[in-house]
């Protein structure tokens, strides 16, 4: 490009000097300007059809309203249909007791033979009949007491009592053992039991369950607690030694009631 035109000339001209311009590059640069003013305008028309659209289709719409109907209702309280009293049942017919016969009482007055007005009844013909101070005819009497003729009309009926052999589980005295329980057991608990199954250092309670009869007998020997190491199987071994107990104590008197009995293994270090 000549000195004399490079003032003159624009950028495009100077960066496209001595290239092809026919190419389509310089075209597109030179008409960049005009064509974004062309689709800013065609933009900002369509912009224009899109609130114009809306505002009309929102006059033409046809309006709508929607009315309220309301009712007032006023609540009546429906009586009752009254029902008729329950019927009873009359009490069933009770037929009138029947009466016994009976003799009037005579009082005994020694008097001459010859006196005598009315001999009193002999004694075969007072056996089933009532001694009262009226003679009455009626049904013989059977010497059998009628409910409701005692206790103003309430019968006194005897109340079956079958004696239960259940022991008890708790009563006001425990059973006891008869004699030195200490010394029972010194002298038949094998205290190595534990020992020679591996039991660990310590105190092991041993509970075990049984039933003591009146006669002091001891039956249904069970372990409660289940330590092992054949400490159970021991304790109750030597309760079945023990024979001698003194009954449990219910209301004054001996029963038949279960006792647990507590033995202590003590295993301790060599």
């Amino acid at each position: 490009m000549e000195a004399n035109r490079i003032l003159s000339s624009s950028l495009l001209d100077l960066v496209f000097d001595n290239r092809n311009k026919e190419y389509g590059a310089y075209e597109l640069r030179v008409t960049y300007p005009e064509r974004i003013k062309r689709a800013l305008i065609f933009v900002f028309i369509f912009l224009l059809l899109i609130i114009a659209g809306t505002l009309l289709a929102s006059k033409l719409k046809p309006s709508s309203s929607v009315a309220l109907i309301t009712k007032e209702f006023e609540l009546q309280q429906v009586q009752e249909e009254e029902k008729p009293p329950p019927v009873v049942p009359p009490p069933p017919r009770q037929e009138p007791p029947q009466q016994i016969e009976m003799k009037q009482f005579t009082p005994p007055v020694i008097v001459d033979d010859d006196k005598v007005e009315e001999p009193p009844p002999a004694q075969p013909d007072l056996s089933d009949v009532k001694i009262d101070i009226k003679n009455q005819e009626g049904i013989p009497d059977d010497g059998i007491v009628k409910p409701g003729e005692l206790d103003g009309n309430k019968g006194i009926i005897e109340e079956s009592k079958t004696k239960s052999d259940e022991p008890f589980r708790s009563v006001e005295v425990e059973a006891k053992f008869e004699g030195d329980w200490s010394r029972f057991l010194l002298k038949n608990l094998r205290g190595e039991i534990p020992v020679g199954n591996g039991a660990a250092v310590g105190k092991y309670r041993v509970a075990i369950e049984f039933v003591v009869d009146v006669d002091g007998s001891v039956s249904n020997i069970k372990p409660v607690s289940n330590n092992g190491y054949g400490m159970e199987e021991e304790a109750v071994r030597v309760l079945k030694k023990a024979a001698k107990w003194r009954p449990g104590i219910q209301n004054g008197i001996p029963v038949k009631a279960y006792h647990t009995q507590i033995i202590v293994f003590d295993v301790q270090e060599n």
